[in-house]
């Protein structure tokens, strides 16, 4: 591989209507390759779910390009993957790919195959690389799943852990690891298919960067990338300089768990300089690993606390290697929080103690100043996402695939109530949730019910997105639902005064109708007509509640996501019998409420 050409001498210069332009030629070449990803995945999780993200990094690993991606998959992970895979291979080459799923060299969880390809010219020098990263629905664990939260290590995980390894010289595939996974797999086709759509959706993106770079040249997109690093992180630096100076800490604790018996207590300390300007996530005070997979990965915890602080402040701000250099993520070697070292099983890494770690910057960020941050989205995986596994007996064949039938539990804003389907902070609202009638089609599975939980969304002046009640069933087999059910003890937090959203719950409910609670965190078998019943997490509020206009209190009770007793006890609002507010009583009763908090002795 040669080394890009110095460009300290170019003289290049790109107005903001070509930095415009060739920015979204670059969005369209990562919208192709995810589209081919969703059309031609075979698994439910990519092509119903779209759990897959594909972007762009430089040669020299930075961040250039994502479009509509999971945020949890790359605000930062991308740049260690490509460092490691030049480490591992010195002389990349044009036609070759990489397998990468390691979480101590990059990635997010052994459950996210990453195939990273190296863009490089007819002279043999390496421009870009892109990666198109795909959850796997089974990804060789012990059990049946692709969370194992009650994983003791990587050992007991069992995931096939890939370090970039190649698979694919000249274009022609590896065949020694293509057996190795065919035989580990419990679904070796169906990997298989989502192996080839990643691959193909990588190279999709190689061609079309050829592509652009015949048009305009790749000096022209080195050019770019420089100007549009530093036009990013402009648009950061002038963002962090409306911001008032200070220091928040936000705690929060992510249930009880096997290996972590008395739950997680997760700290994040945020410093704003707007002087300098910087943001700065400190991670450091928090404990060391444990023996179980909720331990983060070194670029999931950087970058859950980046999703809170991109969230918390100018959305239009470019999320890339430029605007980041504004942010900077303090982490601890052998922090469950941190940077893991091998054998910490990370195998929850993208989702559990990531969302808390994402929420609580949010909220440590509003409670600096009104306007920003955000409250608490809904905690998950509930058996509504869970992984499904058995013996369909129409075909007597194995299937194992991630649902994502219910979630809601969006964290309310300073100004707009909760987006209701943004499931879990990493995904930010951007996986799909499924068919119902296309999930009975694939697998012996009929759901008895799916509905929004009234008066499960936190109160405030903007309102938390409602939890899902979600309850399903195998026919005329067993099924297995493995699922990590955080929220139960400890549910989203509300922030400036919002309330907490609705907690979860998970039940199983016999042949005679009969519901027994289970345990967040297992692994529940059913038998034929059994079903599970799945009760997710509401998001926090944002606000006081008495803050909030009480037409919209009345058009909440109307549509039916807030009940009437509700209205009355937690926003103070009094409506006639026709749903019109009564403005008289409500003014009284807030006042009443107001004056009762005031007067309660402080904790």
């Amino acid at each position: 591989m040669k080394a890009p050409a110095e460009r300290a001498n170019n003289k290049i210069v790109l107005d903001g209507v070509q930095l415009a332009i060739i920015n979204k030629r670059l969005e369209t070449i990562c919208t192709k390759m995810a589209n081919t990803l969703l059309r031609t995945g075979r698994s439910g999780v990519l092509n119903s779910a779209r759990d897959f993200s594909c972007v762009i990094v430089t040669a020299e690993d930075e961040l250039l390009c994502v479009n509509e991606v999971l945020p949890i998959h790359v605000l930062s992970g991308p740049d260690i993957m490509s460092r490691t895979m030049k480490e591992f291979h010195p002389n990349l080459k044009r036609g070759d790919a990489y397998l990468h799923n390691s979480p101590y060299h990059g990635n997010s969880h052994p459950a996210d195959h990453t195939i990273l390809v190296p863009v490089i010219d007819d002279d043999g020098v390496h421009h870009f690389t892109v990666l198109a990263k795909a959850h796997q629905a089974d990804c060789g664990n012990s059990i049946p799943t692709t969370y194992m939260a009650s994983a003791r290590d990587v050992y007991h995980e069992g995931a096939l852990i890939f370090p970039a390894v190649k698979v694919q010289e000249n274009y022609k595939n590896v065949d020694d690891i293509i057996r190795m996974c065919q035989m580990r797999f419990r679904v070796p086709e169906q990997w298989w298919g989502d192996f080839l759509a990643t691959l193909g959706s990588a190279r999709i993106g190689e061609r079309e960067l050829q592509v652009l770079a015949e048009d305009v040249g790749w000096e022209t997109l080195h050019t770019f990338a420089r100007q549009w690093f530093d036009y990013s992180e402009q648009r950061m630096k002038a963002a962090l300089r409306k911001m008032p100076a200070g220091r928040s800490t936000a705690t929060t604790k992510h249930d009880p768990f096997p290996g972590a018996p008395d739950g997680i207590p997760v700290k994040v300390t945020v410093d704003v300089s707007p002087d300098k300007p910087m943001i700065e996530v400190d991670l450091r005070d928090n404990p060391d690993t444990y023996p179980c997979g909720l331990n983060l990965s070194e670029a999931c915890a950087r970058t859950a606390a980046m999703i809170g602080v991109f969230n918390s402040i100018d959305p239009t701000v470019p999320p890339n290697a430029g605007s980041s250099r504004r942010i900077q993520v303090h982490l601890r070697e052998g922090s469950c929080v941190g940077i893991p070292r091998h054998p910490t099983s990370c195998s929850v890494a993208t989702t559990n103690l990531a969302d808390r770690v994402g929420n609580a910057t949010a909220r440590a960020i509003a409670e600096l100043a009104e306007g920003y941050g955000m409250a608490s989205t809904g905690c998950i995986l509930p058996p509504s996402t869970g992984v499904i596994s058995g013996c369909d007996p129409r075909t007597d064949k194995l299937f194992v695939n991630q649902l994502f039938v219910g979630w809601g539990g969006g964290a309310a804003a300073p100004h707009t109530d909760a987006w209701l389907s943004v499931g879990h902070i990493g995904n930010s609202g951007l996986s799909y949730q499924d068919s119902i009638e296309l999930n009975e089609l694939r697998f012996p599975i009929r759901f008895r019910r799916r509905l929004c939980i009234v008066d499960s969304g936190g109160a405030g002046r903007t309102k938390g997105g409602e939890g899902f009640y979600v309850e399903f069933g195998p026919i005329d087999c067993e099924m297995a639902v493995a699922y990590t059910s955080d929220g139960n003890i400890n549910a989203p937090e509300g922030v400036r005064g919002g309330l907490s959203g609705g907690a979860a719950r998970q039940y199983t409910r016999d042949l005679e109708g009969n519901l027994q609670e289970v345990d967040a965190c297992t692994q529940v078998v059913l038998n034929p007509r059994e079903n599970i019943v799945s009760i997710s997490c509401g998001g926090g509020g944002y606000g006081s509640p008495l803050e909030r206009d009480a037409r919209r209190v009345a058009m909440d009770v109307l549509e039916g996501w807030v009940s009437a007793e509700k209205a009355r006890s937690r926003y103070g609002v009094v409506l006639n019998e026709d749903t019109t507010v009564d403005e008289t009583a409500t003014k009284i009763l807030r006042r009443t409420i107001k004056s009762t908090r005031s007067a309660a002795p402080s904790d």
